[in-house]
């Protein structure tokens, strides 16, 4: 990595050289050179999770020069932009070629046509130049204006020679790749821009927009010390631009978000599930315009944010969306440059869930798991959801929404252009607590399974957090080992998720970085259901016996309110440590009692299930609340008897053999190791 920012580096300043030297050419011919400054109106926080990090737009405003005489042909000019990170502007070409750059969505602007500005330029509407690899021959003649002050003629760019087509004012980037499934590259180039020096009271404006870079080589940095994005535009070709400030910064690169998970819940095996919360997901972005909707709403229409058609097309607008600049560029099929394919949208991917266990998540963002957010209802209702009320300077509720991915996160397919379509997810159920959040279940593989929510709903000028429920559901099925015990944990970030910063034809915008917290998130650990009981002494020698009780408690009378116990069953294990009379240092087999059910006692003798043994025995019970007894007497209990309550053991399969939290069940066990008995 320290080798290739090298790289980069020298190529930049190789470009910045160039474009420097031939700034002091003068060709003599109808394109004397214009002096020319830079400037980036609006420098944009990008994230650093970010593969296609939308970088602010470059104007390099340009005055002087001798202006052609009608008729002659306008000197055109290739104008290279280097940059201190990959460019990911979306390919527009069927194939990504390896031997001639790739026509892509980047833009460059003449003029700020359509913009509303005053002035001729700002006047005429957008018109691409189709041959994006050449750029596009223009030549001086005067022309009707179309401006209305001042009315008259103009000297401008036409398309022929005597002709009063105006030339193009709209021209593609292009990306020149080295492998057509990896490709890298650092700079953007614009071939065959013409260079009509402007009036010698005016100027001539061309804006670079639509530049998208990898912004996670440069991540790392604060809101207060951001990592730069460095841009160095180089110019050649039949003229020269003398161009000041030519390696401007364009974006200010740190993390955009913070996320975590509450947990982990405990659960227990042998107690059933029914849509219980387990955790709470909160996404935080660390600046105002991490969280952006798909394009910018500009109607109070239901998801006027998410359309696949929007009017974002004024040079220099700040749109605070996924997409910047769009205009239908159709090099390849009916490319929207500009577009980004969806909102920003979060990720939740959930590992370890026990078979036969079952998640949901709330369909939206909520206040907690027992109450959704209603952006539409009450006084912070800001309009339909996905509206201008709700996303331009709102005083409303910021809102995501569950959406449909699939397996490979696709894209918004074309109904994403009619009026009210978003891809949401309805919702299957609601959760408990009187059935107030609307909840769909997560689809899983293996124990994995994703959940992606979209803005649709939010401010610019705050930080955000939005926070998501999460439940489980499963039969308890103790014999079976089901669920299985352990701790189920979820990776957050943004989505889609990618491996790789490269420019492509295919992949999303935007698209991200999987979790960079290196610690898994715990949200809930199901815990093995057992009561563990020592017997101390138990004998079959000597004329003596032991009978042995087991009693399962689980079923007693405060079942109401947070007493309730849930009746449990299962068997005993019992496991022994001695010897036989034959054998005195050779325990027998360990044992079972069967299944015990709640509110039964299972008893029997140590003269039927372990003939001859002298010692001690464990009762590992699959189910909580278990209490045992033991009796020993002469045969037929005629002389000598006695009795003794089982200790109970806090059980080492859970930790808490030698600590305190978590005595399964055992009401007041604060003490440790084997001191606990009743």
């Amino acid at each position: 990595m320290v080798a290739f920012r090298r790289v980069i580096t020298a190529l930049a300043v190789l470009a910045l050289f160039v474009g420097l030297a031939s700034a002091q050419v003068n060709t003599g011919g109808a394109g004397t050179q214009l002096t020319c400054a830079t400037n980036v109106t609006v420098t944009p926080a990008l994230r650093g999770e970010g593969y296609t990090e939308q970088t602010g737009d470059i104007t390099i405003t340009c005055s002087g020069g001798v202006q052609p005489a009608v008729g002659a042909t306008i000197p055109l000019v290739n104008i290279t932009v280097f940059y201190n990170t990959n460019v990911t502007s979306r390919l527009l070409t069927g194939s990504i070629s390896t031997s001639s750059p790739n026509p892509n969505e980047a833009l460059l602007l003449i003029d700020e046509p359509n913009s509303g500005l005053p002035g001729e330029g700002p006047a005429r509407p957008q018109v691409l130049c189709t041959t994006p690899l050449t750029g596009c021959a223009a030549y001086a003649n005067m022309i009707p204006t179309v401006a209305t002050t001042p009315a008259g003629t103009v000297l401008a760019a036409v398309t022929a020679v005597g002709g009063t087509t105006p030339a193009p004012n709209v021209y593609q980037g292009t990306t020149s790749c080295a492998s057509s499934s990896n490709c890298q590259t650092n700079a953007v180039t614009f071939f065959g821009i013409p260079v009509l020096p402007p009036t010698s009271t005016g100027s001539r404006v061309y804006r670079i927009t639509n530049v998208r870079v990898n912004a996670q080589p440069l991540a790392g940095g604060s809101a207060s010390g951001a990592n730069p994005v460095q841009a160095n535009i180089s110019i050649s070709g039949a003229t020269s631009l003398s161009i000041s400030q030519s390696n401007p910064n364009v974006g200010y690169v740190s993390y955009g978000l913070t996320a975590g998970a509450s947990g982990p819940t405990g659960l227990n095996q042998c107690s059933s599930q029914t849509k219980t919360p387990v955790s709470i997901l909160t996404f935080s972005e660390n600046f105002g315009t991490a969280f952006k909707t798909r394009v910018a709403a500009q109607s109070t229409s239901a998801y006027a944010g998410q359309i696949n058609n929007p009017a974002q097309n004024i040079p220099g607008a700040i749109y605070n969306s996924e997409s910047n600049f769009v205009f239908p560029a159709a090099t390849f099929g009916n490319n929207q440059a500009g577009l980004a394919d969806y909102g920003t949208r979060l990720k939740a991917v959930f590992n370890n869930i026990p078979a036969n266990a079952r998640i949901f998540v709330s369909t939206a963002n909520v206040n907690n798991a027992a109450f959704p957010i209603l952006p539409t209802a009450g006084a912070l209702s800001c309009g339909p959801i996905g509206g201008s009320g709700c996303n331009v300077n709102t005083t409303g509720v910021s809102y995501a929404q569950l959406v449909s991915t699939g397996s490979t996160e696709a894209i918004n397919d074309g109904n994403a252009g009619i009026s009210g379509f978003f891809p949401a997810v309805n919702s299957s159920d609601n959760g408990p607590n009187g059935g107030n959040v609307p909840i769909a279940e997560v689809t899983l593989n293996n124990g994995t399974g994703s959940a992606v929510w979209e803005v649709v709903n939010t401010n610019p000028n705050t930080n955000e957090s939005l926070k998501f429920a999460v439940y489980i559901t499963y039969s308890a099925a103790v014999a079976q080992n089901s669920p299985a015990a352990g701790t189920s944990t979820v990776s957050l970030s943004y989505a889609p998720t990618a491996t790789s910063g490269v420019a492509s034809n295919s992949l999303s915008i935007p698209r991200f970085v999987p979790d960079t917290n290196p610690t898994p998130r715990s949200i809930f650990t199901i815990n093995i259901c057992r009561t563990i009981l020592l017997y101390p002494f138990i004998t079959h020698q000597n004329g003596f016996d032991t009978g042995i009780t087991v009693a399962n408690t689980s079923l007693d009378p405060f079942t109401v309110g947070g007493n309730t116990t849930l009746q449990q069953n299962g068997s005993c294990t019992l496991n022994y440590y001695g010897g036989t009379t034959a054998a005195p240092l050779v325990p027998p087999s360990p044992g079972t009692t069967g299944n015990i059910n709640g509110g039964t006692v299972w008893a029997g003798l140590i003269s039927t299930i372990a003939p001859n043994f002298q010692g001690y025995m464990f009762a590992v019970c699959n189910f909580q609340y278990a209490h045992g007894f033991a009796f020993i007497s002469d045969f037929g209990a005629r002389n000598l008897a006695m009795g003794y309550l089982a200790i109970v053991i806090p059980d080492p399969g859970t930790g808490t053999r030698n600590a305190t939290p978590a005595c399964q069940g055992i009401s007041n066990c604060s003490t440790t190791g084997e001191q606990d008995a009743h």
